[in-house]
């Protein structure tokens, strides 16, 4: 059994600070109430604890009864046959998924189905893949 940590999304929690920044920026520059600005900046930062939750929880690992089991904190969970993967691909698809990365690959299985993940070292992961299905096609470059 192996386990991948998924890829950290610096990208995305950036721009969350960003935006919430902004936002708070904007309410004191307009003297909002400070009960107000105080209860944005707590939405902001449960939100902002949250998403630290699932960059930290979200895994992916590799069994050996050929099973990939995807974990992204209590919201997901889930387990694919590797045998009816059929191809690994680096993707820009930034559809909701167990991936708090935006460097994502998206693997494709059964006959239309796909999961977009983001394992920190997606190469090594898609040659463990291939060890257990060579049928799966590897369309990474390294």
């Amino acid at each position: 059994m192996k386990t991948y940590k998924s890829k950290f999304g610096f990208e995305i929690m950036l721009l969350m600070i960003f935006i919430f920044g902004g936002i708070l920026g904007f309410m004191v520059y307009r003297n909002e109430p400070l009960q107000a600005i105080l209860s944005v900046g707590g939405i902001f930062l449960l939100v902002y604890g949250l998403c630290l939750y699932l960059n930290f929880s979200t895994e992916y690992t590799i069994t050996e009864a050929g099973v990939l089991k995807v974990k992204c904190g209590f919201f997901y969970n889930k387990q694919f046959d590797i045998n009816k993967i059929r191809s690994v691909a680096k993707t820009g698809n930034l559809i909701s998924s167990p991936a708090p990365s935006l460097d994502r690959i998206e693997l494709t299985y059964g006959k239309f189905d796909l999961i977009i993940i983001s394992p920190k070292d997606k190469f090594e992961f898609a040659r463990e893949l291939t060890k257990v299905n060579p049928r799966i096609e590897n369309k990474l470059n390294e």
